[in-house]
């Protein structure tokens, strides 16, 4: 499950923690990247385990409408939600069963946040369309919990404010998570009962070791890195950089240097998305100019054997070299999806 976009962006975090931190010890540096990153796959269970928490109230609620119908002889509510089988499913499986069995805390523990996520689905559109559709199908229950997450659970302020509450590693994991947790319920099959495999939380060791070597060759080449961003900005200062600019640009360097399977452009564009959520507004524009002219060079000089495809030709002739933000001249800062780390002074 953990993929590289979850790695770039956990290893910028705690790259910019290592350099604030006065007992710099890459070693245990590492250890504090490979849990942050196993936290990532914690909040994936969590987030499947909600499906369930929320399934278990409707069926609470249930049993009081059923029992106030008998009591008054009134017709039966429906159990269609209640009996959801792609939720059932969940509910049983085994992985997911063996993951909230070393968890302190649970949904149980949130019963005013789960009853009011019930409430908003119960009197959602998309809920009363299941409710009313004759069609009785396991793909039409896994679909609406589909619906449902992307509706209720992806963007959700109050969930994201109860998440950091539980972990501050998930403050930044949610977006890309949510991905995978829609995924899992696409890919959920009912002749697999409780057996049905949750996503690994590695796909490979190469991925491991992916995470290991970016990290490493980030901090242990640092001076080299910072030295060849001095060159590409040779006609300014480079010591009025935006902090998190350098660090970011940092491991897109020691990526491109280290990865030669990995295109340039990707590593390129990757970061430069990373830059419009932790940076400033023109860092994502800077950080792609600044990129693309230190691997130019580095390919021209024969320090980097990878292909680059020419640069096109602006109108009007030359190509200008971008300028750098200023740390004290930038815009304010973007707001992004998650909390950005903030330097410590």
């Amino acid at each position: 499950m953990i993929n590289r976009e979850i790695i770039r962006i956990k290893i910028v975090q705690l790259t910019y923690a290592y350099y604030q931190n006065g007992n710099k010890n890459i070693d245990t540096a590492e250890k504090e990247l490979f849990f942050s990153l196993s936290k990532a796959y914690d909040l994936y269970n969590q987030l499947l385990s909600l499906i369930v928490a929320i399934t278990r109230e409707a069926q609470r609620r249930q049993e009081v409408l059923q029992a106030k119908a008998l009591r008054e002889g009134s017709k039966m509510p429906s159990a269609k939600f209640t009996s959801n089988r792609f939720a059932l499913q969940l509910e049983s499986n085994i992985q997911l069963g063996e993951f909230m069995e070393t968890q302190k805390r649970t949904w149980a523990d949130y019963p005013e946040f789960i009853g009011k996520m019930f409430e908003q689905i119960e009197q959602s559109q998309i809920y009363q369309d299941y409710m009313n559709d004759k069609e009785d199908s396991y793909a039409a229950d896994r679909e609406v919990w589909r619906k449902l997450y992307r509706t209720f659970v992806q963007e959700n302020e109050d969930l994201d404010s109860l998440l950091e509450e539980q972990s501050l590693y998930w403050n930044d994991d949610k977006d890309v998570v949510d991905t995978f947790v829609l995924k899992t319920i696409k890919r959920f099959k009912e002749q697999n009962g409780a057996k049905e495999e949750l996503l690994p939380e590695w796909d490979s060791d190469e991925e491991k070791e992916y995470a290991r070597k970016l990290f490493r060759a980030a901090i242990l080449n640092d001076a080299q890195y910072q030295r060849f961003m001095s060159e590409a900005s040779r006609n300014w200062d480079f010591s009025r950089l935006a902090y998190m600019d350098v660090i970011i640009m940092q491991i897109a360097i020691a990526e491109i240097m280290t990865f030669p399977n990995i295109p340039i452009s990707v590593s390129i564009n990757e970061y430069v998305e990373i830059a419009k959520l932790y940076s400033t507004r023109k860092s994502g524009g800077y950080i792609n100019g600044m990129l693309d002219a230190i691997a130019r060079n580095l390919i021209q000089t024969g320090r980097l054997l990878k292909h680059m495809e020419p640069k096109k030709e602006k109108a009007g002739g030359k190509h200008h070299q971008a300028k750098p933000q200023a740390e004290e001249q930038q815009e304010a800062p973007q707001k992004p999806k998650r909390q950005r780390i903030k330097k410590q002074e």
